[in-house]
């Protein structure tokens, strides 16, 4: 019988999320029924995104992000996906609670590594569901550490230092009225 090595590194770090592209780009505005006032609202960011240069130009810069909101099973996943498969770019995409982990820190990681990926393959969607599991409005009885760690470094990836990194992020949530102004 083989010897085990005493230290192994699982094939999958619990700590980390996983931070590839999960759209192939096949997903459009077309495979949307319904939604034509929304999807030609969102034909102005297809077009950013498509043509950041042109945006360059004039002094502009992709926009920053799109909050979509409404009930569970309204098409706010599937919207992102098409706004990204429209304009041909990647696609990132998280469960926010997917960045809080038992140890503080660990959120905030998670928030940066993504973004990081996302700027290496820009221009680049970050998609966010759930955005209400860490962007709940702080000062509540409820806060830790990681929460408030997590949500700042969000918040920096989002309107930091390089405002025109090429990435634009889209959060979807069910409960618009908790969350943090500044997120807003």
């Amino acid at each position: 019988k083989p010897e085990q090595p005493i230290n192994t590194v699982p094939a999958k770090d619990p700590l980390v999320i996983d931070v590839s592209p999960v759209q192939d780009k096949t997903i459009t505005f077309q495979d949307i029924a319904g939604y034509e006032g929304t999807k030609r609202d969102m034909e102005f960011v297809v077009k950013c995104l498509r043509n950041p240069e042109l945006l360059r130009r004039v002094g502009a810069k992709i926009p920053a992000g799109i909050l979509l909101y409404g009930p569970p099973g309204t098409g706010k996943t599937l919207m992102a996906k098409a706004i990204a498969g429209t304009a041909g770019v990647n696609f990132y995409s998280a469960n926010a609670s997917e960045f809080i982990r038992r140890y503080v820190g660990v959120g905030a990681e998670n928030v940066q590594a993504l973004y990081r990926e996302a700027r290496a393959h820009a221009p680049s969607i970050v998609f966010i569901d759930e955005i209400d599991a860490v962007g709940g409005a702080r000062g509540g009885e409820m806060e830790n550490q990681e929460y408030r760690q997590t949500l700042n470094a969000l918040l920096t990836e989002m309107d930091g230092l390089s405002k025109d990194s090429g990435v634009m992020t889209i959060a979807a949530t069910n409960d618009f009225e908790h969350l943090d102004p500044a997120l807003v």
